[in-house]
């Protein structure tokens, strides 16, 4: 019976949140946000990473488009958890193994001069990088990245929630990556990457 009741509370929550009530969808992150982080730091063992996929659902329920479908969140959450969860670490496997293969072979060169030029270079393509992000995202980096504020802090002097702050983070790294994979050559990335990432 309480059971019934809890499904039916779910269902009334999943539909308010459809309608973008975000009194609802703080509900439901305070409700589920423990049983998503327990259950992908089961599967992680890492608990910042724990912490990022439980953002990544709560987002993705928020941008879902048709929650009324969801007859049962609690087995739904456990799904989307896992799959949200082995895909990254599937990622990061990808990851580990294209790094092993692009280092085979080649041998460290102690040429500080020729780093510190990549590093420039590299550098000066980040904040072309940063100047192209969304205005949101851009204040969210500098707080963060650049003034090295928590995001309560960020979250705070912007007025916005720390999820909030912690997405915003999130897709400009994302983008700041993809953008200097692009636009610097390898072991320019590398080596900004290592210092700065």
């Amino acid at each position: 019976m309480i059971k019934e009741i809890q499904v039916l509370d779910d269902l009334l929550l999943l539909k308010r949140v459809s309608l973008k009530d975000q009194l609802a969808f703080a509900e439901l992150y305070n409700r589920y946000r423990k049983k998503v982080y327990t259950y992908s730091l089961k599967i992680l063992k890492y608990p910042d990473r724990a912490e990022d996929i439980v953002h990544e659902i709560f987002l993705t329920i928020w941008q879902h488009d048709n929650l009324e479908s969801i007859l049962n969140l609690d087995a739904y959450l456990r799904v989307v958890t896992r799959n949200h969860t082995l895909k990254l670490l599937r990622r990061q496997q990808l990851e580990l193994k294209s790094n092993k293969c692009m280092f085979v072979g080649w041998q460290e060169v102690h040429n500080e001069t020729e780093q510190e030029i990549l590093l420039k270079d590299t550098n000066a393509q980040l904040v072309q990088g940063i100047d192209k992000l969304p205005p949101q995202q851009k204040k969210v980096y500098q707080l963060c990245r650049e003034q090295g504020l928590k995001y309560e802090e960020a979250a705070e002097q912007l007025s916005i929630s720390r999820l909030t702050v912690k997405t915003h983070m999130q897709h400009a790294l994302r983008f700041l990556r993809t953008y200097l994979t692009q636009h610097t050559d390898v072991i320019g990335l590398l080596l900004f990457l290592k210092f700065f990432f």
